[in-house]
């Protein structure tokens, strides 16, 4: 019974590691979406001048968009 209840406790905790990888893959993911809105209203007040005053936000956000990306928690070798 003993071995039972420890296969049933790592599943446990398994899952909860998934959850937990997944949960935070999707928190990144909505700060890029964040950071977008804000860009994208940076360019609406900033105008002609956009380039100038809303570069930083959007190096942040190509940064983002680049490591904040929603990945699965398999890993499958092609």
């Amino acid at each position: 019974m003993s071995e039972f209840a420890d296969k049933a406790e790592l599943i446990k905790s398994k899952l909860q590691e998934r959850e937990e990888f997944v949960r935070e893959s999707w928190v990144k993911a909505m700060e890029a979406r964040l950071v977008r809105d804000e860009l994208v209203k940076c360019h609406r007040l900033e105008g002609v001048n956009h380039l100038e005053n809303c570069r930083w936000l959007s190096d942040k956000y190509n940064s983002m968009l680049k490591e904040n990306k929603v990945k699965g928690y398999k890993k499958i070798d092609v």
